[in-house]
């Protein structure tokens, strides 16, 4: 029978290009700045600018959400209302709480001689700032988060996992995509790649698996260890 970190090593062994989700995998983005505070915010600064809220909008708790919710009624809003949330993701990350073991998957990653890309919903801005606060810059080949204005290339739309393979000069046979939500499983099986789910919250086993990710595991500590293990297909010694 196929363990756990058997069935994580065969996912990981052909892989020469990580691309990883950043909040979850990397980052609790919002655990200093709560999600629900941030989408009160977006909602202020709509009144205070004139604007009415769109119908559903006061029950929103996700910013991300909430913006496709303005979007989708008021195209005309969304380009302020996405750089008022890129402003405020900003001020999330820098009291944002570092993922255990996301870390250790990006020198694994560099150590075992992978590429690796962040793909995700949040603003690229923030990610790359929070990214050079944390001394993590050198680790990450590209930062590939949400197009600025237009909130249709949030997964689960494969655009900015297909826009960091083609910019890395890889295929989805060599990639893996690591993220904690079934809309990254959606967004990798849109583009071909496989996913490791990191259920980092309880329930989110079953909706990672009931949405295909290849494996699933709870710890990001766990990846970062096969990672060293797999490199070319041979056994790294212990970081010391």
């Amino acid at each position: 029978m196929t363990t756990a970190s058997q069935r994580l090593a065969n996912a990981l062994r052909p892989v020469k290009h990580v691309l990883l989700d950043f909040d979850g995998p990397v980052c609790s983005v919002f655990a200093g700045l709560p999600a629900p505070e941030v989408a009160r915010r977006l909602r202020e600064g709509l009144l205070a600018s004139g604007e009415q809220a769109p119908a559903g909008a006061e029950d929103e708790s996700d910013p991300l959400a909430l913006l496709r919710l303005v979007s989708d009624a008021r195209p005309d809003l969304t380009e302020g209302t996405d750089a008022a949330l890129a402003a405020l993701e900003a001020e999330a990350v820098r009291v944002g709480r570092p993922t255990p073991g996301g870390e250790l998957v990006l020198r694994a990653c560099a150590r075992s001689g992978r590429l690796v890309s962040v793909v995700s919903n949040n603003a690229g801005s923030a990610i790359e700032a929070y990214l050079t606060e944390h001394g993590l810059s050198s680790y990450v080949a590209g930062v590939f988060g949400r197009v600025p204005g237009d909130p249709s290339s949030m997964k689960p739309n494969p655009r900015l996992l297909l826009e960091a393979m083609e910019a890395a000069g890889t295929r989805p046979e060599h990639c893996v995509f690591i993220g904690d939500a079934a809309r990254d499983v959606e967004a990798g099986e849109a583009a071909g790649i496989p996913t490791i789910g990191y259920a980092n919250k309880p329930g989110k086993d079953a909706k990672l698996a009931a949405a295909g990710a290849v494996v699933i595991v709870d710890s990001m500590e766990a990846i970062a260890t096969a990672l060293r293990k797999t490199a070319s297909g041979i056994t790294l010694p212990a970081e010391s």
